[in-house]
């Protein structure tokens, strides 16, 4: 719940970042992605699709013409696409396991980006999803269209027994017959297809000696044409793919983290971002985000490690605080500073006016993918400014899981309204009748992130949040005094509603230590 202000250069502790795994020039690439385009797509011609049931059997009668007539090749995969009408209907298909993509998978990609809407679809409504299903799939009753029977040689147990077909090369074959010779890799003595598999980082130059650290739990998909996979990186960026392929493929990022959290949005309507990392090889690629990446990537990817860690350091060995509420949801919005813990998508009832004179354009947006929090990244310059910001919101949702809603919806009205009558001061000036909220919250938040920043940089505790009227400085003042962030954040439930409130509740719980309580709160 940060406001127009310049954030101090803070960050969250996560030691995993400097345990590197094995390295090697080729897992770093400063270059790779700088020339990529991070807006809309732009099509180009429809080609015909290799994996058609119809092509991988002229392929086969081809190649293997004594053999074709013993071999039955059935379909075993279904390219549709969907129009969900709401939300509910796209969420119905993401539980139901389908990877879901915005654009059609049978076009040349004339220009790379990170999303595209049909011109024939409303802007304001959900763009057509397109996917690949199996024949056995039972559709819901969302509005879809077959586009083509498939067939993929994976996907079909008869293929697995020992028939003498290389059926690596009947994928070649049809990408030949139907005019896509030119996306194959070239053949060497090798293997002909490859698990595509490499590194995606990111540098924060204030942190593990300025070497790049991982991008971590993000995931990768690629696919060519209907053949599709993807996967997670783990704690240092390393990824690797379970099929094999044999043709240059089209590699993103999609910003749901197998931690449950996801960033969005994406100047579309869907819950996780998507950053293209356009068409390459298929034995992957490598690559290093920096501060000169695209700036949406590096924000985004600054962001997902933020929360990455922020949720590794949850546990009872580190921080011993409550993690914040499962499948999370973090709104990145680039034209906007101001940042907020609205928790919408953990059913807080906020006043619809209240939001759409807090986040303007924005506004309509939030009737279909509600967000949990929005992190204003508009003049966020520094890895550090985004990460600080991101893990001083995920304190808050923290905070939330105690809490819960209707201590939450008191919370956030005092905060948005402070903001807007205020006419921009972010916390208002404390006389508010729900103020004693925005106090412990506050406190709370200004403290953890004081306490992150100094164990992941070093020096003295900073002084993040001493300039407002709610005093942070209690919470550091316990902490030099032997006060763990685990019994600071054990006393925060939803009676503790104002300062007093938090005094009398830290005695209660810890009255051999009464002394350095009454000092900290006489002092500040």
């Amino acid at each position: 719940m940060r406001g127009k202000f310049k954030l101090a250069l803070m960050a969250l502790m996560m030691m995993a970042c400097s345990k590197e795994g094995p390295s090697s020039v080729r897992d770093l690439d400063y270059d790779y992605g700088k020339e990529l385009a991070h807006e809309k797509i732009v099509l180009g011609e429809r080609l015909e699709n290799p994996y058609k049931t119809e092509n991988i059997t002229k392929a086969l009668n081809m190649l293997y013409p004594t053999k074709a007539d013993r071999v039955d090749v059935r379909t075993t995969d279904l390219y549709v696409r969907f129009l969900p009408a709401t939300q509910a209907e796209y969420d119905t298909l993401s539980a139901m396991g389908l990877r879901l993509i915005d654009h059609p998978l049978d076009y040349a990609i004339a220009v790379e980006g990170d999303w595209y809407h049909d011109p024939e679809v409303s802007r304001d409504s959900i763009t057509w999803q397109y996917a690949v299903v199996p024949t056995d799939f039972v559709f819901p009753d969302i509005r879809h269209e077959i586009i083509d029977e498939c067939y993929l040689s994976e996907n079909d147990a008869a293929t697995r027994s020992d028939d003498g077909i290389d059926w690596d090369e009947v994928e070649r074959q049809a990408y030949i017959l139907t005019g896509n010779e030119s996306m194959l890799e070239p053949q060497t003595r090798a293997a002909k297809s490859v698990r595509p598999k490499g590194r995606i980082t990111i540098e924060d130059k204030h942190f593990n000696k300025g070497r790049p650290i991982g991008v971590a739990g993000v995931q990768v998909s690629c696919n060519s044409f209907v053949k599709f996979d993807d996967t997670y990186t783990d704690e240092n960026g390393y990824y690797e793919m379970s099929k094999k392929y044999n043709s240059d493929i089209r590699y993103r990022l999609i910003f749901k983290n197998k931690e449950g959290f996801s960033i969005g949005f994406n100047l579309i309507l869907v819950p996780a971002s998507v950053s293209t990392l356009g068409k390459a090889s298929a034995s992957g690629i490598n690559m290093t985000v920096t501060k000169n990446s695209e700036d949406k990537l590096f924000k985004r990817c600054a962001a997902n490690n933020a929360a990455y860690d922020y949720l590794k350091r949850c546990s009872a060995s580190d921080l011993d605080i409550t993690p914040p509420p499962a499948k999370l949801r973090l709104w990145l919005f680039h034209n906007l500073n101001v940042s907020s813990a609205v928790m919408m998508h953990h059913n807080t009832g906020l006043n619809k006016g209240l939001i759409r004179a807090f986040l303007g354009e924005y506004a309509t947006l939030i009737k279909i993918f509600l967000p949990d929090l929005t992190i204003g990244v508009k003049d966020a310059d520094d890895y550090r400014d985004i990460y600080s910001t991101t893990c001083h919101e995920l304190a808050h949702a923290s905070h939330f899981a105690e809490v819960e809603t209707d201590y939450w919806d008191e919370y956030i009205h005092y905060i948005i309204e402070s903001f807007i009558t205020s006419g921009g001061m972010t916390y208002g000036d404390g006389t508010g009748s729900k103020a004693g909220y925005c106090e412990v919250g506050e406190m709370w938040a200004y403290y953890l992130e004081s306490l992150i920043y100094k164990e992941r940089y070093g020096g003295n505790f900073p002084s993040f949040g001493n300039s407002y009227w709610f005093k942070p400085e209690i919470f550091r003042y316990l902490d030099d005094r032997g006060f763990s962030c685990g019994e600071i954040f054990s006393v925060l439930d939803e009676e503790v509603t104002s300062r007093k409130a938090l005094e009398r509740a830290l005695i209660a719980e810890f009255p051999t230590r009464r002394s350095h309580i009454e000092q900290a709160f006489d002092k500040y």
